[in-house]
């Protein structure tokens, strides 16, 4: 392709982005506009169209449409059933799930009817072979639209570089963090949230799910000069937590008193590694595995431990004992099996491991 080809390529392109931004932007604008015509808000028309398109669908499959959050829109269908616009009912082939129907013989599509009209008369004027192209890129748009939107409201909301999730009715929780950089990790008490994130420098990908938080940095910009990734996370006490660290970087601490913990764990850990333990409420394992230049655990006082030490030239610190080797087992004056206790792992090389009580 010549120079004089490729910039019109390029102004072309640029063009039809142009309009397809305005054609979303004015698709918005125009459901405003019937919504505040009947009385409604835009997402109660906007869900009462893809009902009236797609037919019935679950609330989850409502949610990842619009957008929204599953306690927003059980909000909003709660509205529309109460109006009589829509009910629910058991799914006939399968009792566990329940699926939204839009109730016929109601008036809202009117506000809507003459613009799809409108669009068949236009589409009237192209032969098959366009509509066929016509309809082959709305259909791929329509499929990066809903890639674009479970990214979005499961990214960092609201503020940049910030992310909550609901605590809802949750029994427990399980985080995974991977390859952060620097990361600090606290125990929030009072907290309505699952958990909250503030982030610094590169934003990570974040998703929570059934009590899963899963904050993933890419590996393949690990080690950029000059990148930074910064993550200090909350985690409610309202629950009891496992904790997986992966890929770590060059810093974790966990400050982690009033916590229900049951398992934490770091795979590949960073240079310094800083763990403040709560009062376990049974037998706790906590497992390092590539460790650090510097690990050093802190348990509650009276709080007992077992721990193993697998690695090289490694020198371990137990309250007042001091070993080095490769294979040492240890544990607490007061360590009783029965009695709750962590289980402490460390398999490292060349590191300063330290487990005091205080």
């Amino acid at each position: 392709m010549s120079r004089g080809s490729q910039e019109k390529h390029e102004e072309v392109l640029g063009e039809l982005a142009r309009e397809f931004r305005q054609f979303n932007g004015l698709s918005a604008s125009f459901f405003r506009a019937a919504a505040a015509r009947i009385g409604m808000t835009a997402t109660d028309m906007q869900v009462i169209d893809i009902l009236d398109s797609t037919g019935p669908m679950t609330a989850g499959q409502l949610a990842d449409l619009t957008g929204l959050t599953t306690g927003a829109i059980t909000g909003m269908l709660n509205r529309l059933e109460e109006s009589g616009r829509v009910r629910r009912e058991r799914d006939p082939n399968d009792g566990r799930k329940v699926i939204v129907r839009l109730v016929p013989g109601k008036d809202e599509m009117y506000a809507i009817g003459p613009i799809f009209k409108a669009w068949d008369e236009m589409a009237s004027h192209y032969d098959d072979e366009q509509i066929a192209f016509l309809l082959e890129f709305l259909k791929r748009s329509n499929a990066l639209s809903r890639q674009e939107i479970v990214r979005l409201r499961d990214a960092p909301s609201g503020e940049e570089g910030i992310f909550s999730a609901p605590l809802e009715d949750l029994s427990s929780g399980r985080l995974v963090v991977s390859s952060c950089a620097r990361l600090t990790l606290r125990a929030g008490e009072g907290m309505v949230e699952l958990c909250q994130a503030r982030f610094e420098g590169s934003v990570p990908n974040v998703a929570a799910k059934d009590g899963v938080v899963t904050i993933r940095y890419p590996r393949r910009l690990l080690g950029l000069s000059g990148e930074q990734r910064q993550a200090v996370v909350t985690l409610s006490r309202a629950i009891p937590w496992q904790i997986v660290i992966q890929d770590g970087g060059s810093d974790v601490t966990a400050q982690l008193g009033g916590l229900d913990l049951t398992s934490f764990e770091i795979k590949g850990g960073g240079s310094n590694i800083h763990l403040e333990l709560p009062v376990p409420s049974g037998v706790v394992p906590i497992r390092i595995s590539g460790g650090g230049s510097m690990i050093i655990v802190r348990r509650p006082a009276g709080v007992a431990i077992r721990a193993h030490l697998k690695g090289w030239g490694s020198v371990f610190v137990l309250d007042d004992q001091t070993h080095m080797g490769s294979n040492v087992w240890l544990q607490s004056s007061d360590f009783e099996p029965t009695a709750p206790y962590y289980d402490i792992e460390v398999t490292s090389f060349g590191s300063m491991v330290t487990i005091t009580a205080g």
